[in-house]
């Protein structure tokens, strides 16, 4: 997949808050993603985003 910064993307499984949708905010070997839902930022390697994206939802 082609992640770019400001794309929308669901994962798999569902943050606390309940929405599976996150923004990536800045992409490399790790990524900075916020919780479309409660807007909550976490950094996370590639590979796991790789691993757990469902599909890009909004470019």
């Amino acid at each position: 997949m082609d992640f770019q910064v400001g794309n929308i993307i669901r994962m798999k499984k569902p943050h606390p808050c309940g929405s599976k949708e996150w923004e990536i905010l800045r992409v490399g070997a790790d990524f900075r993603l916020k919780c479309v839902g409660c807007g909550h930022q976490i950094m996370v390697a590639r590979k796991l985003v790789e691993k757990n994206c469902r599909e890009i939802v909004k470019q």
